[in-house]
């Protein structure tokens, strides 16, 4: 079986501005039923085991680590009123919905594509995002990201190749250049190609000698300057690395909680999608998702013992 995991925000966020493209004025929940009927598009097209982070708020633990990092302020309010609309309607048409509130999207997607990874029943793992965030739990073919507006799957060779690290450096890369979407700045001078020499050289910000001597890079340019920068504010690159890191332990080790494969399997539509689906402005979805779950299921309930349970940000 293949797994495939879906950054809900950034969907929601794909689906309103092409809404706002494609119609003048788009319904008020066109993005939700969008996003809805794209997740149903991937059944349709063969993924038979899903799973929906969305940042059910914006804010999570690492605000408390920098005071820039990203916040709900200034987020267009018919994105953030339909986050948890989203959450909601996708649940009803019978998806696993992991609405992250001390975590983000992000480490839900990271924590359930280690799960899937352990589990040898899992042939591939795709994370649909472009998000650069999950470059870093790219594992080779294995588990992969799934570019779906450009239909390209990016595994451990297509990060080297875009970020010139590989993904166990990803979050040391974010780090020293720094993420404006998410608040944090990185090391002033750093930049994407001196980042990436550095790192693919010695690895990690912790081995990264503080003496420029030692570097043996010469084609690099303003080394001196860098490494200047690199040893007099070491301590906040590694903050900053933290704060890129995704976090993908389970619960018990104080990750986000997400479950396991087999409670990932799409059974078609529960009840009440067909009322969800009326307040979307979308009908048509309820016959869409009963003719895939005609024809694209198994026969036989799923054992209750590993159906996926409402979750709690959704009572």
């Amino acid at each position: 079986m293949n797994v495939h995991l879906i950054d809900g925000t950034y969907e929601l966020f794909r689906q309103h501005f092409g809404m706002a493209t494609r119609h003048g004025d788009p319904s008020p929940y066109a993005a939700t039923a969008g996003v809805v009927a794209s997740t149903l598009q991937l059944v349709a097209g063969g993924a038979t085991h899903v799973g929906v982070a969305s940042d059910h708020v914006i804010e999570s633990f690492r605000n408390d680590l920098w005071p820039g990092y990203k916040t709900s302020e200034g987020m267009l309010p018919e994105l953030l009123n339909q986050i948890p609309v989203m959450e909601e309607a996708l649940y009803a048409a019978g998806f696993t919905v992991w609405p992250m509130i001390e975590f983000e999207a992000d480490d839900a997607l990271g924590a359930a594509a280690a799960v899937a990874d352990a589990d040898p029943r899992v042939e591939r793992v795709l994370i649909v995002t472009p998000d650069k965030d999950l470059g870093q739990c790219v594992r080779d073919t294995r588990v992969v990201q799934y570019d779906r507006r450009k239909d390209e799957i990016i595994d451990r060779d297509g990060v080297i190749a875009k970020f010139g690290v590989p993904p166990e450096s990803i979050a040391d890369y974010l780090a020293l250049v720094g993420d404006t979407a998410d608040g944090f700045p990185g090391l002033s001078g750093w930049g994407a190609k001196s980042a990436a020499t550095v790192l693919a050289a010695f690895g990690s910000i912790d081995k990264i000698p503080d003496d420029v001597a030692e570097w043996n890079l010469p084609s690099l340019r303003g080394a001196a300057k860098l490494a200047g920068t690199l040893a007099g504010q070491r301590d906040l690159a590694l903050l900053f690395r933290r704060i890129a890191t995704v976090v993908t332990t389970a619960a018990s080790s104080g990750g986000p909680l997400v479950g396991n494969v087999d409670q990932w399997e799409w059974r078609g539509p529960r009840p009440e999608f067909a009322e969800m689906a009326e307040r979307l402005g979308a009908p048509a979805l309820v016959q869409r998702a009963e003719r895939l779950a005609a024809t694209a299921l198994k026969p036989g309930p799923l054992p209750s013992e590993v159906t996926a349970r409402r979750p709690a940000a959704l009572e």
